[in-house]
């Protein structure tokens, strides 16, 4: 079968090694790569026969990746980077050279190899650094735009060096092919601006009308690869006229539907990618010259790191976004296989040299997932060690706190307390590490401070000592121990309202006296079971008797056993016992032409008539006074026994009042309780 059984042997391969790598909590990308080494073709073994087939499949896979990255793509999203984007990328990758350069001469190479060599290790893997950042949930943090602004640039910048590096013996015939390069890309880009933004969203449209999803999901795909391969015939990159392709069709309005169709056949092509790069590594060699290249390793990782930690510093980004940076981008990229293969085609480069960047290429992709996952353990030490680093805060009062909430995350939960919060104008301030939701809280004017809530310097810039309650968010049990008791320790006082992910740490909770927890997996249950019962036709009472039941049942533990618990219950209960009821007056009703009072409807039923809609009107609260008519609707409170009263007092004949009224089941719950 050739290459179909190469791919079947792969995809099988790298589900097993992915499967290995998930249980051991690892990023996927390592499974691929291992995959691709045990099929590899220096390992032994069961070996891919068509490797060079292969790779060009994992050619579409860098296609493909750039083009899903175009579809998320905005400019706006840039804006935050542009200028790192746009002046930082060049410095960086003219210090990387010099330094590629200094290090090439300091182990003995010329200056042809070693201006070659800093070349190839100034590009980053912009395919592992995403899908390191989609694995680590970090895309569309600041961190991550900066690093995904650098590395659209970088890409960019593999032309001119494709161009200029074969040419080094002939720097003018290289300068006017870099030029007549320049003028390409510069009318394919008018072009695709001028024309693409009108043709493709038309295309889309028009495909997306004939209602097939197998031709639409065959049109995304056959614009990204089309568009890529347009490029590619005007000596182009492939990749970069996807990436192109996926940006003019993010600003249309099926951008959402055609990321979402693509990211399938993104993955899979992906995964042959990593394969390909795992197949590129010989053990044996590493073996022979692990010396060399565990210094080479070492040397270009330290070195790259420090040079876009230091050029993000530079462009005035704080806190953790240099380290996060540094961390991320050290590894050699995927461009640079292309130019290595073109100077051992061009005889720049020797086949051992090309070996060993190769080797080294590899590792350091390797190692990206395992040193970038330690950002968040060095950035605490970093503030742990200069704890006189200023704090970074966003919206924040001039004005003195006091009594206010502090809210320890800014995720989905604590985003929406804090807009109820500022809707009912209670002061409150968040903290947060993740940079994209400090910007989100920015956007709706929440006072933010950028921290670590379970440190002082951050719980002092909070005023922890005068805050009345403490709110955490965060599920993680040792974080959140963490943050109660540095703040009990400054504010003894101060009541805490926390999130619990596992009723089983109750008891770790009540050690630490927290006035409130919430379950919200337990909470949303209980809310599924109220819409299943009632839409079973089950009555409201009955369902909330019920409900709270299982609610004392599976919370009998600290907070089930207060007071103050046992009250919000009954509260919960009597809510639903009280239920507001529409009730339609019909031709025959004896409250026709009768007013409230005559009626005598309180005194008689036991109900409270709260609101009357007549004529499309809403009538609330109202007067004795007030007659009824034909057709109103009539919105009353009370018990169920009183409901069922009011309702056999208009209408004694109905099927309801042939049977005895409905126990209160708030007796129940109160004796329950």
């Amino acid at each position: 079968m050739g290459i179909a059984t190469d791919i079947i042997i792969l995809v099988l391969t790298a589900f097993f090694c992915g499967l290995l790598m998930q249980r051991l909590h690892q990023p996927l990308i390592l499974g691929y790569i291992i995959a691709g080494v045990i099929l590899g073709p220096y390992t032994g073994g069961m070996t891919i026969t068509e490797i060079h087939d292969i790779e060009l499949l994992a050619e579409i896979g860098v296609a493909l990746l750039l083009f899903a990255l175009g579809l998320e793509f905005s400019l706006k999203n840039l804006k935050p980077v542009k200028y790192i984007a746009l002046i930082g990328t060049p410095l960086q990758i003219i210090c990387t050279i010099a330094f590629g350069v200094a290090v090439g001469r300091m182990f003995g190479w010329d200056w042809k190899i070693s201006l070659w060599f800093g070349s190839l290790i100034s590009l980053s893997s912009t395919m592992v650094i995403l899908k390191t950042l989609m694995n680590q949930g970090w895309l569309g943090t600041l961190s991550s735009k900066v690093m995904i602004g650098i590395l659209i640039i970088q890409d960019l910048a593999v032309v001119p060096l494709m161009i200029l590096l074969p040419q080094l013996n002939n720097p003018a015939a290289g300068m006017e092919i870099l030029a007549l390069a320049a003028v390409k890309a510069a009318l394919f880009l008018a072009a695709m601006f001028f024309f693409g933004t009108r043709l493709l969203p038309y295309l889309l449209k028009t495909i997306a009308r004939l209602g097939s999803r197998e031709l639409f999901i065959l049109a995304i795909t056959a614009i990204g690869l089309g568009v890529g391969y347009i490029t590619y015939l005007v000596g182009l990159s492939f990749a970069f006229g996807a990436f192109i392709a996926g940006m003019v069709l993010s600003e249309s309005d099926y951008g959402h539907q055609a990321l979402s169709d693509i990211v399938p056949l993104r993955d899979l092509f992906g995964l042959l990618f990593f394969a390909s790069v795992g197949m590129l590594l010989d053990p044996h060699f590493l073996l022979e010259h692990f010396t060399l290249i565990l210094l080479l390793v070492i040397v270009v990782s330290v070195g790259k790191g420090c040079i876009f930690a230091f050029l993000a510093w530079v462009f005035r980004y704080r806190n953790v976004i240099p380290l996060a940076v540094g961390l991320g981008l050290f590894q050699v990229g995927e461009f640079s296989f292309v130019l290595a293969r073109i100077g051992v085609s061009t005889d720049s480069i020797s086949s051992e040299f090309y070996n060993i960047f190769l080797t080294l290429a590899v590792v350091t992709m390797l190692l990206t997932p395992f040193v970038s996952a330690q950002t968040s353990k060095l950035y605490r030490l970093k503030k742990q060690w200069f704890k006189h680093d200023p704090i970074e805060s966003v919206n924040f009062p001039e004005t003195e706190l006091r009594n206010h909430v502090v809210i320890v995350g800014c995720g989905r939960i604590g985003f929406q307390v804090a807009g109820m919060l500022q809707r009912l104008g209670i002061p409150f301030v968040l903290v947060e590490l993740d940079q994209f939701r400090i910007e989100r809280a920015k956007a709706a004017n929440y006072p933010i401070i950028y921290g670590d809530g379970s440190h002082e310097v951050v719980q002092e810039a909070l005023f922890i000592e005068r805050a009345s309650l403490l709110v955490v968010t965060t599920p993680g049990i040792v974080v959140a121990r963490s943050i109660i008791s540095h703040a009990q320790k400054v504010n003894s006082a101060i009541k805490v309202v926390a999130r619990i992910s596992d009723p089983d740490f109750f008891s770790a909770f009540r050690e630490l006296n927290v006035t409130d927890l919430v379950h919200p997996e337990f909470e949303a249950g209980v809310e599924m079971i109220r819409q299943v019962l009632y839409y079973l036709r089950i009555p409201v009472p009955e369902i909330q008797r019920h409900t709270e039941n299982l609610r004392s049942r599976l919370l009998s533990t600290a907070a089930a056993s207060e007071n103050g618990y046992k009250t919000l219950g009954q509260m919960r209960a009597a809510e639903q016992q009280f239920d507001l009821q529409w009730v339609e007056l019909d031709t025959d009703n004896p409250l026709i032409d009768a007013s409230i009072a005559e009626a005598e409807i309180r005194k008689i039923t036991g109900v409270s008539v709260v609101g009357i809609i007549r004529d499309e009107k809403l009538e609330t609260n109202p007067e004795p006074s007030f007659r009824f008519r034909h057709h109103d609707l009539v919105a009353i409170i009370g018990s169920a026994q009183a409901r069922h009263k009011f309702h056999c007092f208009v209408n004694p004949m109905s099927e309801k009042c042939l049977v005895s009224p409905p126990e209160e089941p708030l007796n129940e719950v109160k004796a329950m309780a």
